[in-house]
């Protein structure tokens, strides 16, 4: 068998038959074919110097958060993630996204308060220092300890000696410049007492004294809180509580102390009476009829703050009674006598209080709440007393439902953002505070090469969110719910047609036309929802054509006795099917019937995208309609078409009716690549399992071996696996050399459970370290199982694509046509006509000509694009927008207005044809047309294959970027295909950067990198070197606070903090080094900007020196502030002292 495919491959090759028969080449570069009928002559600008990959920044909420930490002088934020990632965030434009090698997750996070640097505590317990005075922040220090694990850090304000607090109870000092560890260590055994027997735990909470910086309070986790006198080392006092300790907060005269308790107490301490609580509160628990207290909840966290105007606040979370279940998480707010209680709708990670000072003894006037959730940031503002929230200025719920798709649009039409900005306005939540953010650090331009850019994001519950993304920004503009189409069904009432049980809204794709405004939607209930834009309100009815795009169910008894069954439409298919209610079979069997009921009374629409048509596929004799894999729009000829596993279907938005509906088999005509051989359905169909749910805990997807997601999976943005087959099926013998690829999916699937979102697929790629069963790898190969002539097949549309050009080698003019490309690497080519009169268009058919086969390669279809003769893109023709609902003119009558770029209208009228790019999972082709003859070829992998490929601009001129399954982002000129860049990019990733990966043009991309953020990249070198112009400064120079002015009286009689020389204390001097068993130090990597200074060798020496003088002056203006601020304290103490001996100079001594 295996010889005679050979010689049949052979003889295919051989054979003539234009470009079907074409031989494929493996050579890396874009080879040009032996016949090219004249020589194109385009001059190719983009060299690999053009090219350099980057990330340029993330946007959303930080995915699985852990940790929060807060500069209250510059007034930025950072949030540290279980991942490793961090990301810093201040005033709207300022957003940083950093994250650490080691992918360990962040414990916790000290700013050094305006130093403009930030140190990271992370699992693997190494601590890193992070320089925040550069755009992109760099680790300038990493210390690991090796005997001991991380529980607790604390950095006193102005101090260069980090406190750390282990797991066996000890407390060590680092020196924050130079990242060592101090000979001085707080041993467990010595902070007890002797009699002691039991460990006292893990160290949960450090601070200093705000009375005295010499005195230390360590909090260990089976309730005992010790203050250790550094000068003296050793115990001032010792305190005991048979609850486990969860935190500490001081007062801030330094004299009283609160600690939270795991069964839902607040204990008040005062230093002058340790051997019990001066207070013990239950704030939600409540005294029983048998006299007992109900048992709560931890109290995971406290705050004490004061207030000069107003009573203290006491900020918790957590403390609920257990008896109350279902209750939402908490937040509570304790102002004097009033308790408000802020119910969450999410589990707080942390939260921390915002105060007007950075001093810990001075009074804290707080004015705000920062609180982290496991899905949510938001800020409340204390200066009200119904505590509102802030609007939050970032995108942090681009996952308030989970994305199932993404589009990128770059260059877009200016005056669109503005409209859509005004509309969505109308709807924005309201009751907010009326205060302005109060993160407000660093500082961010807009950037000198900004264009608009919009980012279109799908959701499972059906909404669609249009997000500005200009100037590497991201802003919510418009929300469309598509889900306001349909009917809901009342309480208790059973679907009959649904596909999914949960989620049946969920988006597959979208296409988006922003000239004329036109919208299309792809549900996971194989529907399509036209819509279009107006700015005016409207009350009109939403029309429902149904299509039958389903193979017939016949019993055949063997391959001889009948004849296959076509999978074509029903008599009279040309137009829609209209289904009936209750026009399912006998016996409970689904036919004809939608999945979803469309509202049938007039809908009231307000302004924006009103919803015009609705495209539903049927069940037929039982089997579910197949998921739509394929969709493209043109505006300009009113049509609509898509394709499934099934086949291919057009219709005429504009007259509302059904012009084409075919299989793929009835596609090919005579021009068939492929030999037929009959088989009979299978009665008993394979049940495999359905889609998971999304969570955090992501479950990895199995995969056949014979099949790549990417045709049905990945191209259409698949919530679900693919379409329905057809159960008369016929399985295919290639006849071409590329034949090996052809079978795809088995047997027919049940109905789904649920809507998977893009977030939670998660399919590991292969790397040469991967550990594990490859079964779930994206590049494995596909050749042995794939060549099998005996395996049934199938043959999806993947790729659609109108424009101007030639539906036959003779013709001498373009018309319109629709390409199409399927699973099995075949295009074709199917001519139109189209009425080009309004009144014409609205009244007389579009005749669509009979199609044929043009190319074969290698996997399946993905992109498909146009160029003229000189190497530009040609532009699909367009309609000028045009309310639809607006006032009318009788001077001036409203009239379609149509934008046609057609190939002889971009060549000065020389209609000598056009090139067509076309390619798929394993190759690229450059044709002629007309002539259909392939100037160049290119295998783009072997070892793998494309999951996404797109035509964009960039560096001014044209190219076809790739992303590939083993994490490969490659770019090839455009005719020639010659390779410019290849990186690996993502040498892991999953499923759901393979489904939300998108290019656009600017020589951008971006991707779902987790379930909630979304990352943007460029692989065009003029934009990495503007980067960073672009991003936002993290560090601004701000003058430090003064201490308050406390008054003599106070500080006469002690109530000023006494300073402590730490230097003295635990420096090398006086405390000698620590052992180096117990710590190692990692220099840290240079960053970015330091790269690229070092790169360019004067360069780069006069760029160091510049920053060491930056720092030096820097240095010198603090030494100069300080010397300043010495100089005042010391004026004002010798006028305190002189008014003193002023007063007291005539007094006798017994007058004192």
């Amino acid at each position: 068998m295996k010889k005679f495919r050979k010689v049949l491959d052979g003889l295919t090759t051989s054979s003539p038959g234009g470009t079907l028969g074409s031989p494929s080449y493996s050579s890396a570069a874009g080879t040009p074919t032996a016949s090219t009928p004249r020589e194109i002559d385009v001059q190719e600008t983009l060299v690999s110097e053009n090219f350099q990959l980057c990330k340029t920044v993330r946007h959303g909420f930080p995915y699985q958060p852990t940790a929060l930490a807060f500069d209250p002088v510059q007034k930025i934020v950072a949030i540290g993630s279980r991942t490793g990632g961090v990301r810093i965030l201040g005033r709207p434009g300022v957003d940083c996204y950093c994250h650490h090698e080691t992918t360990a997750a962040v414990l916790q996070l000290q700013f050094l308060i305006n130093e403009g640097a930030l140190v990271t505590a992370c699992a693997d317990d190494t601590l890193h220092l992070w320089n925040l005075r550069q755009r992109r922040p760099a680790i300038l220090h990493s210390l690991k300890f090796n005997r001991e694990r991380i529980t607790f850090c604390h950095l006193p304000f102005q101090s260069k000696w980090l406190y750390v607090g282990t797991e066996r109870g000890n407390t060590h000092i680092v020196n924050i410049e130079s990242f060592v560890l101090s000979g001085y260590v707080i041993m467990w055994n010595k902070a007890i007492e002797l009699c002691t027997k039991t460990h006292p735990g893990p160290v949960v909470h450090l601070s200093d004294s705000p009375k005295d910086e010499g005195k230390l309070l360590i909090g260990f986790e089976s309730g005992t809180v010790v203050q250790w006198d550094l000068r003296m080392k050793k115990v001032d006092f010792r305190i005991y509580y048979d609850e486990a300790i969860h935190s500490v907060s001081w007062h801030h005269e330094g004299k009283q102390f609160m600690c939270s308790h795991s069964d839902g107490s607040l204990t008040l301490w005062n230093q002058r009476n340790t051997a019990r609580p001066f207070q013990i509160t239950f704030p939600h628990g409540k005294i029983q009829k048998d006299g007992r207290k109900e048992s709560c909840k931890p109290i995971l966290k406290v705050e004490y703050k004061t207030s000069r105007n107003s009573e203290p606040f006491v900020i918790f979370s957590g403390g609920l009674s257990y008896d109350k279940a279902g209750r939402r998480p908490t937040l509570t707010i304790m102002h004097g006598k009033a308790i408000t209680v802020l119910e969450m709708d999410h589990p707080i990670v942390e939260f921390m209080v915002l105060c007007e000072t950075p001093y810990n003894n001075e009074v804290q006037e707080p004015y705000a709440v920062v609180v982290l959730l496991e899905k949510d940031f938001i800020v409340v503002d204390l200066t009200q007393s119904n505590f509102p929230i802030f609007e939050n200025p970032y995108p942090m719920d681009i996952h308030e439902s989970p994305v199932t798709c993404t589009a990128y649009f770059a260059d877009c039409p200016p005056d669109i953002i503005p409209i859509l900005y005004s509309i969505g306005a109308k709807h924005k939540k309201t009751g907010f505070s009326q205060k302005e953010w109060p993160i407000t650090g660093g500082t961010w331009n807009v950037g000198s090469q900004t264009y608009p850019e919009i980012i279109i994001t799908g959701h499972a519950d059906g909404s669609i969110k249009f997000w500005d993304a200009s100037a590497i920004t991201l802003q919510m503009l418009y929300k469309l719910k598509t889900s306001k189409v349909f009917e809901k069904p009342k309480p208790g009432e059973v679907r009959g047609g649904d596909l999914v049980e949960e989620d049946p809204y969920a988006v597959q794709m979208v296409s988006w036309c922003p000239q004329s405004r036109i919208f299309c939607v792809v549900g996971i209930s194989a529907h399509i929802i036209l819509y279009r834009f107006s700015k005016y309100e409207a009350n009109t009815p939403i029309v429902s054509l149904e299509v039958r795009l389903q193979c017939d169910t016949e019993e055949v008894l063997s391959p001889s006795e009948t004849e296959n069954q076509p999978c074509s439409p029903e008599p009279g298919s040309h137009s829609p099917v209209q289904a009936s209610p209750g026009s399912g079979a006998s016996e409970g069997v689904k036919d004809s019937i939608p999945c979803l009921k469309v509202k049938e009374r007039p809908v009231r629409v307000p302004p924006g995208y009103q919803a015009e048509l609705v495209v539903q596929l049927l069940w037929v004799d039982g089997e579910p309609p197949g998921q739509i894999t394929s969709l493209d729009i043109n505006s300009a000829y009113g049509l609509l078409a898509f394709g499934n596993s099934n086949g291919l279907a057009v219709v005429d938005y504009l007259q509302k009716t059904l012009l084409l509906c075919l299989s793929t088999l009835d596609l090919y005509g005579a021009a068939d690549p492929y030999q037929r051989l009959t088989r009979s359905p299978r009665k008993n169909r394979q049940s495999t399992s359905g889609l998971t749910e999304l969570s955090d805990n992501q479950q990895s997807v199995d995969m056949e071996r014979s099949k790549s997601p990417t045709s049905d999976h990945v191209n259409g943005h698949c919530t679900s696996p693919t379409s329905q087959p057809c159960s008369a099926g016929k399985p295919r013998i290639p006849i071409g050399p590329e034949g090996s690829r052809l079978a795809r999916r088995g047997p027919g699937r049940p109905p789904f459970r649920k809507a998977q979102s893009a977030a939670c697929m998660e399919i590991s790629l292969p790397v040469s370290h991967t550990e594990g069963s490859r079964e779930n790898s994206f590049s494995r190969s596909r050749s042995s199982s794939v060549s099998s002539i005996d395996r049934e097949t199938k043959e999806a549309v993947t790729t659609l694509q109108f424009g101007e050009s030639y539906g036959r080698k003779g013709d001498a003019q373009p018309t319109p046509c629709l390409w199409v490309g399927t699973s099995l690497g075949v295009v074709l080519l199917i001519p139109m006509s189209v009425p080009t009169e309004e009144e014409e268009r609205l009244e007389e058919p579009v005749t669509i000509g009979p199609g044929g086969a043009v190319l074969l390669m290698k996997g399946s279809i993905l992109r498909l694009a146009f160029l003229d003769l000189a190497g530009a893109i040609i532009p699909g023709p367009h309609e000028v927008w045009r309310d639809p609902n607006g006032p009318e003119d009788p001077d001036r009558p409203r009239r379609r207005k149509l934008i046609n770029f057609s190939p002889w209208s971009s060549q000065d009228g020389c209609a000598e044809g056009h090139l067509a790019v076309v390619c798929s999972e394993r190759q690229a082709k450059v044709l002629l047309m007309p002539s259909q003859a392939c100037l160049f070829v290119h295998n783009i992998t072997e070892s793998s294959f494309v999951l996404r490929a797109d035509v964009v601009t960039a560096c001014n001129s044209v190219c076809l970027a790739c992303f590939c399954a083993n994490g490969h982002i490659m770019t090839l000129s455009l005719p020639s295909l010659r390779p410019l860049m290849d990186v690996n990019y993502l040498p892991m990733t999953d499923m759901r950067i393979a489904r939300t990966f998108c290019f656009t043009n600017g020589g951008q991309a971006l991707y779902l990198s987790s379930p909630t953020e979304v990352q943007r990249i460029t692989f065009s070198q003029d934009m990495c070197e503007n980067l960073q112009e672009m991003l936002g400064e993290l560090f601004t120079p701000i003058e430090t606070p003064e201490v308050q002015n406390r008054g003599f009286l106070k500080g006469f009689f002690g109530g000023n903090a006494q300073n402590l020389d730490r230097e003295e204390l635990f420096g090398e001097a006086s405390a000698g080094k620590a052992s180096r068993s117990l710590a190692q130090h990692i220099p840290g990597q240079v960053g970015m900007e330091g790269m690229k200074a070092a790169a360019g060798g004067v360069v780069g020496d006069l760029a160091r020196a510049r920053i060491a003088l930056d720092e030096r002056g820097q240095r010198l203006g603090e030494l100069e502030d300080r010397t300043a601020h010495m100089m005042t304290s010391a004026e004002t103490f010798s006028k305190h002292a002189h008014e003193l001996m002023l007063k007291c100079k005539d007094k006798k001594w017994y007058q004192f």
